[in-house]
């Protein structure tokens, strides 16, 4: 009888949610307490790109500043390779909407900020700061402020400060949002140039279905509040991709498969939306 052959060892996820409840306490001492999340249980593989849509206020940005150490859940656990976050770290990297730099401070320096903070030695982390700006297509703007660059130009600048640190796990929340179309294509397409170089585990917090199916390898949408996944889609084509792939048969197939999702608990929130 021939030995048998050994099976693969378990990949343990990079990012589990646990049982996750959030609860807000009223406003005022009459209010009762909004519950933004209830019994979410997810899994995120290393090196995942993973992205989260749903109706407004249905818990994505709280799942994702749970995952930050920005907030506490009220109930489970919110864990990275199997420890529970109990605050931020440099593990993480952080994207928002807006890209909140400080004006005083020019290029180079809105991105070395967090490694100056730490105490980190400048010659190793400035050759860093440099490499990483002619990686996002910012060569040659390194002392200009911010007032001087575009919308999307700001937001390179934001995830270049992001990935400074070399996190593990990047976190984005709406980071696309405020930009024009024809930016937003361009700045998704970074993002998976990025993704190819650093290879950092991405959660992404979007209403736009398409940018989720073109990113992600996988698309999470939750239901209204409090949130929970109700579908859990597996994009199946192979990065980078090209805007070829928004056209095909697949790609139309998933943004409308998650776009019923979405759109049914928008209706459910509010009857009125279904006529």
């Amino acid at each position: 009888m021939s030995p048998s052959t050994p099976s693969a060892p378990p990949r343990h996820a990079k990012i589990s949610f646990e049982g996750v409840h959030k609860r807000y306490a009223g406003a005022r001492a009459n209010a009762g307490a909004t519950v933004a999340l209830e019994r979410l249980d997810l899994e995120i593989a290393p090196q995942e790109i993973v992205s989260i849509v749903g109706p407004t206020g249905c818990g994505k940005s709280t799942a994702l500043n749970l995952l930050a150490g920005f907030e506490t859940p009220s109930g489970g656990r919110v864990c990275i390779d199997g420890l529970p976050v109990n605050g931020p770290g440099s593990n993480r990297g952080v994207v928002f909407q807006q890209a909140a730099l400080f004006p005083w401070l020019t290029v180079m320096d809105n991105v070395t900020l967090g490694m100056d903070c730490r105490g980190a030695d400048a010659a190793e982390y400035r050759p860093r700061a440099q490499a990483l700006l002619e990686e996002v297509g910012l060569k040659g703007f390194e002392q200009h402020h911010p007032y001087q660059l575009s919308g999307g130009m700001q937001q390179r600048v934001q995830i270049a400060r992001a990935l400074i640190g070399e996190p593990d796990i990047l976190l984005m929340d709406e980071p696309f949002g405020a930009l024009d179309y024809q930016t937003r294509l361009l700045m998704q397409k970074l993002l998976l140039r990025l993704w190819q170089h650093f290879r950092p585990t991405i959660v992404f917090i979007t209403h736009d279905v398409g940018e989720a199916v073109f990113i992600s390898d996988r698309v999470l949408a939750m239901s209204r509040r409090p949130g929970r996944v109700i579908a859990d889609v597996t994009v199946d084509a192979p990065k980078p991709r090209d805007y070829e792939f928004m056209s095909s048969t697949a790609f139309n197939e998933l943004e409308r498969r998650l776009l019923l999702a979405v759109q049914n608990e928008v209706e459910r929130d509010d009857p009125a939306m279904a006529h």
